[in-house]
């Protein structure tokens, strides 16, 4: 039994050792390649194996995306999401007065008399997004039971968390359909198992890792629309309506998808150019097969002029948004470059450089620097030999299309628009799983490419300091798993609001009962004060806490108005933290005492402000 092992061990391995020998070979376009080829590919490593290594990349991911999950406080959109999907609203909540924080967590309490006709409702009338998402976490969310009376928390993340690590098998679809290569489709998968930016879309309690999948789909379906179009052939049916589908899904899910269709409008007008450079017919675009592709973008337009009449009449919109517009003065036209670069990068890398701790920044800021010097000569070279192989270059020219496009697009929104998309990180899910797929393709030559072959044919050395090949592939995966863990520990894409901190804060500093008020615009506001009414449920507080939520239209003075009245009703003494309170409060306040904030620690999220209301 020992001996038949081992034989079969070695057989293994030296159909392995010939399939590798092929593979270093690649980039070259000779007739004994495409001989070795023929000869080898009756023995190439059976399917079971590619699906045990899919596997793999997938037990991976979704043990990531789900560690931790509930660690982190949920945030101002991830509230919106809650409330939504169970068919709430916010307009529930009291203004103008102090309320305990059961009745502002009110609309966080699963309604079981809600319908999907009430999520779709409240939010084509109160947000700013399609309904899709929220009636799949509608629906999902009803799995899990209620935790002190209120949606669980990890039911809401594990929705995203699974649809994220969905996307791992999807990529590897993707990068064997494009490049037809498994080894493209693995590294693909690896890599996406392992991004910190996965990492990041899937565990918020949002859509993006949705539309991040549909995506995924939408690139598929361009991917084979460019080979029918390279040999002239018609777009399947079945092609072209799963295309329409996808994309229809896609912008039901997030607008900004529309973003990726305008880079596949982009990529598709530079195949009609390529063509039409060859041919010098014109008639060509008369032919079946771009009649296809006119029939996909028809139907896509369609599917999608079908939400501008809700997005338009959406009476919330502007206030919603309000905070990624603005103009740009002096320096700050700087910012949304390296904004964007800074997203770039985070996609592959991301140690704990956002550490409130220099001894932790310090170190993880230099080994990334280090990194990436080491790096990016790697990946470019790579993606150069890529752009040498007939077969291949086609593809590499389509994702390197949508990925310059939709920067482009981010930088004419943010620069000629005054709407600066580059602020929210996860608005790059329109080109992400385009980054991947570039990613993997210049992996997959550092793989198979060894010095002595590159040299004979004239190519540099690939990598420093004696690091090449299949190291430094590992090396780079690595990195990506130590990024991903920094992700999950809130060391990197950290929360905007840390409610826990402030809460602490709070029981550490008021003995007396106290009043946390804040100045409201939009439901925004009263998510903010959700995070501390939630950990203050969650820590059992014994603290007897009220909150205001001020309402505030063009008139700032009506917050103050509001603020003034209520501390007069107020049995003394207490304590008034005005949390993000955005008015004139010294005729508010003037029967209080303000306490020296400078020796209290700063907040993520919350601007505070303490003052002591002692009795008369």
């Amino acid at each position: 039994m020992r001996v038949i092992s081992q034989g079969a061990f070695y057989s293994y391995r030296k159909i392995i050792a010939h399939a590798t020998h092929f593979l270093q070979m690649v980039g070259s376009n000779s007739a004994l390649q495409r001989k070795y080829w023929h000869n080898l590919q009756v023995r190439l490593p059976p399917s079971w194996l590619h699906l045990f290594l899919n596997l793999i990349w997938l037990i991976i991911g979704i043990s990531l995306r789900l560690s931790n999950l509930t660690a982190k406080p949920p945030w101002t959109d991830e509230f919106s999401t809650l409330v939504f999907s169970l068919g709430n609203t916010f307009l529930s909540v009291p203004l103008d007065q102090a309320i305990a924080p059961d009745i502002l967590l009110q609309p966080l309490q699963p309604n079981p008399a809600a319908s999907i006709g009430d999520v779709v409702h409240n939010l084509v009338t109160q947000d700013t997004h399609p309904p899709l998402y929220f009636v799949l976490a509608h629906l999902w969310m009803k799995l899990f039971p209620s935790v002190g009376g209120l949606v669980s928390l990890f039911g809401a993340r594990s929705l995203p968390a699974i649809i994220g690590a969905a996307s791992i098998p999807c990529i590897y679809v993707l990068g064997k359909v494009a490049f037809r290569s498994s080894l493209v489709g693995h590294l693909a998968a690896a890599m996406m198992a392992v991004s910190p930016y996965g990492i990041f879309l899937s565990q918020e309690a949002r859509h993006y890792s949705l539309a991040a999948l549909w995506v995924i789909a939408s690139l598929t379906c361009l991917v084979i629309a460019t080979r029918h179009i390279q040999n002239r052939t018609p777009l399947p049916i079945s092609i072209a309506l799963f295309w329409i589908g996808i994309n229809a899904l896609g912008v039901a899910t997030h607008y900004f998808f529309t973003l990726t269709l305008c880079t596949e409008a982009v990529v598709l007008i530079f195949l009609a150019w390529l063509q039409l450079q060859t041919s010098k017919k014109f008639s060509l675009f008369f032919s079946s097969t771009w009649w296809r592709i006119y029939a996909v973008a028809t139907g896509t337009i369609v599917a999608s002029l079908i939400w501008l009449p809700i997005f338009l009449e959406n009476r919330n919109r502007s206030n919603l948004t309000d905070w990624i517009r603005g103009s740009r003065v002096g320096l700050d036209w700087l910012s949304p470059i390296f904004q964007a670069l800074g997203t770039l990068i985070a996609m592959i890398s991301l140690l704990p450089v956002e550490s409130s701790q220099l001894l932790v920044v310090i170190p993880s800021g230099i080994v990334m620097l280090t990194f990436f010097i080491w790096a990016v000569p790697i990946l470019l070279r790579g993606i150069k030999i890529q752009l040498q192989h007939p077969e291949n270059r086609i593809m590499i020219q389509v994702f390197i299309g949508i990925v310059t496009s939709a920067i482009a697009l981010f930088l004419i929104f943010t620069y000629f628009l005054e709407i600066d998309l580059t602020r929210g990180a996860r608005y790059n899910f329109v080109y992400f799983p385009a980054i991947v797929i570039l990613l993997a393709a210049s992996l997959a030559v550092c793989w198979h490419y060894p010095k002595k072959l590159m040299e004979k044919n004239g190519i540099k050395t690939i990598g420093k300091w004696g690091i090449n090949g299949k190291k430094a592939v590992m090396l780079i995966w690595l990195m990506g798993f130590f990024s991903a863990v920094t992700v999950i520990c809130n060391l990197g894409y950290q929360k905007y609001y840390r409610p826990d901190e402030f809460v602490q804060l709070i029981q550490q500093t008021s003995p007396v009962p106290v009043l946390i008020a804040t100045t409201h615009k939009t439901y925004v506001h009263t998510g903010e004060m959700m995070g501390v009414a939630r950990e203050l449920k969650l820590a059992k507080s014994p603290q007897n806490s009220l909150f205001l939520l001020a309402h505030q239209d063009r008139d700032p003075n009506t917050s103050t108005i509001a603020l003034e009245n209520t501390l007069k009703k107020l049995p003394r003494p207490f304590d008034l933290w005005l949390v993000n309170f955005h008015a004139p409060v010294a005729e508010a306040v003037k029967t209080c005492v303000i306490s020296d904030s400078q020796s209290l620690p700063g907040v993520d999220g919350y601007e505070y402000q303490l003052y002591h209301c002692q009795e008369s």
